[in-house]
């Protein structure tokens, strides 16, 4: 039994309310749980003190009992101090062009360094 403390919706639309939950991992997002743990208003303004409520003594107790928190439930407790900050991971290569793409890119660096005209049949210039 894989349990995870995670945020439940409730509310109305566009008007959202979590509750704090700890649930089976294969239970549904906003169904059967096993304890509330707290709440999250996102509509509050940060610095309101309702915007998040959370009983941590029970969050420890959870996590002890081998509970792993959601990534925002964890963001929420770093913030609180319960846990470490999370290490957010380097840029990915996602955004990187692929290798021949990479490859025409250096060819026309090189002739360009070379002072010759590019490979990919770009304009002569006038002379």
């Amino acid at each position: 039994m894989a349990l995870r403390i995670r945020l439940s919706r409730g509310g109305s639309k566009k008007r959202p309310f979590y509750r704090v939950v700890v649930a089976e991992g294969t239970a549904p997002r906003d169904g059967r749980f096993i304890e509330r743990l707290g709440h999250y208003n996102p509509m509050v303004p940060k610095d309101n003190p309702e915007r998040l409520k959370l009983d941590l003594e029970r969050i420890k107790f959870w996590i002890d009992r081998g509970a792993t928190p959601s990534d925002r439930i964890t963001s929420f407790l770093a913030d609180a101090g319960v846990m470490a900050k999370p290490s957010v991971p380097a840029q990915t290569k996602k955004n990187l062009p692929k290798a021949k793409a990479q490859a025409r890119q250096k060819e026309r660096e090189e002739a360009a360094a070379a002072g010759a005209p590019a490979a990919d049949g770009g304009a002569a210039p006038e002379a």
